[in-house]
């Protein structure tokens, strides 16, 4: 199945026009086929480098960009992990609730204060 086409128009300098016709007619390739190639090898290239890698990322964790997008760029596997970054960025930690208030000082602080003894401790009082 052949994927979908949109028709794309730009300017672009004559003298690289003509540059493109003659490697076309060289390549015995249409223009439309080296510039597709062009852009592909261009856009593999950007998806190596780490600018361009942040900044798709900052964008996705930003909601400018869609995970589609970013699957197309820097593919499947980046972009599931940004996802799965991006889920664990998002979620709210959970904020404890007590049912009851707070005790005050006087009755949390009331009363002896238990101590320690060494009962538990692994010395033993056999003698040899």
């Amino acid at each position: 199945m052949s994927e979908e086409k949109t028709r794309v128009e730009f300017d672009a300098p004559k003298s690289l026009v003509e540059r493109i016709d003659t490697v076309a007619e060289v390549l015995d390739i249409p223009r439309t086929r080296l510039l597709i190639d062009a852009l592909e090898n261009k856009l593999d290239e950007l998806a190596t480098e780490e600018t361009v890698r942040r900044r798709l990322s900052n964008a996705y964790y930003d909601g400018r960009t869609d995970y589609d997008t970013v699957e197309t760029i820097l593919g499947r596997e980046e972009a599931m992990r940004l996802k799965l970054l991006r889920a664990s960025i998002d979620q709210t930690s959970a904020i404890p609730e007590l049912k009851d208030d707070l005790p005050s000082d006087d009755t949390f602080y009331d009363g002896e204060v238990a101590e320690w003894n060494a009962s538990g401790s692994s010395e033993s009082s056999d003698s040899v």
